[in-house]
């Protein structure tokens, strides 16, 4: 259902990023040999919250405000 609410979507979307970048400083090797195929996308997602982790928490502050104020 979160695929036809685009807020829901993001939502998704921000929470796997900052999930699998908890995981990759928890477990690095988890992660790391997995960098191809369907699960290299948690490794993409792990990297995107490594370099642009002011960005993805200013998103989730953003989204946090959103959901709270509807």
């Amino acid at each position: 259902s979160a695929l036809f609410n685009f807020q829901s979507l993001l939502l998704v979307i921000l929470l796997a990023i900052c999930t699998c970048t908890f995981v990759k400083a928890q477990a690095p090797t988890l992660l790391d040999r997995n960098k191809t195929g369907i699960l290299g996308l948690f490794w993409k997602a792990a990297r995107i919250g490594e370099r642009l982790s002011p960005y993805v928490s200013l998103a989730c502050i953003a989204m946090a405000i959103s959901i709270l104020l509807e």
